[in-house]
């Protein structure tokens, strides 16, 4: 390149568009940031518009790509509650009435998982109902029974090897339905009590988890 070409673009006034454009990158960011960041260009194209920003859902495009903001993915639905028609399932004993007048009387225990960098990681927890303390719980890269049995284990490390008694309520998964699972509980003196498919996510003042699911 020469020399003279070098200054003269250097000192060539700012097009139309790259002026637009310096306008709008900041507008778009601000607009991105009040919106938790998850914005991508289809809603932050509206959410400028609304701000008063006569901007084009391609201009928005691209302009995200040049600020390097981008919105948030969504991740696949994981089903932690899967149902084995086959199985027997234990009476519910609950009946959605998740009060308790002492420790050890009433046991939840639920499925769940969180999305990593790694993976997803699943976690069954055991919650008293009386006290709504996590008595038993185990992570894993699983959802097979024996991390159910695992937490299981701990409460019994934590709460005592005879809770005759106690009830331990679950909502259908296959994990909770398994033969493995009824003799774990009945080897501490604790019957199964099993609900519907998703019944340990409940709404309200019965919500054993003190949330509304």
């Amino acid at each position: 390149m020469a020399v003279s070409t070098y200054y003269a673009a250097k000192s060539r006034t700012p097009s139309a568009r790259a002026a637009r454009d310096s306008e709008l990158r900041p507008a778009l960011r601000e607009v991105w940031e009040a919106n938790y960041r998850v914005y991508g260009a289809r809603k932050l194209w509206k959410a400028a518009r609304r701000a008063g920003h006569d901007v084009g859902r391609d201009q928005v495009a691209r302009l995200m790509r040049a600020e390097g903001i981008a919105g948030a993915v969504r991740t696949k639905r994981v089903r932690t509650t899967r149902p084995d028609p086959a199985a027997a399932r234990h009476p519910d004993l609950v009946k959605r009435d998740f009060t308790a007048t002492a420790p050890n009387q009433l046991w939840v225990t639920d499925l769940t998982y969180v999305p990593t960098f790694a993976g997803v990681a699943y976690v069954c927890f055991i919650v008293d109902a009386f006290s709504r303390t996590i008595v038993g719980w185990r992570v894993a890269g699983h959802m097979r029974t024996e991390m159910v049995l695992d937490a299981i284990e701990m409460a019994r490390w934590s709460r005592g090897t005879l809770l005759t008694g106690l009830r331990c309520h679950s909502d259908a998964g296959s994990q909770f339905t398994s033969v493995r699972y009824g003799e774990r509980l009945a080897e501490v003196g604790a019957v199964p009590s099993i609900g519907t498919v998703g019944d340990c996510l409940l709404t309200g003042q019965s919500d054993p988890w003190g949330v509304a699911a």
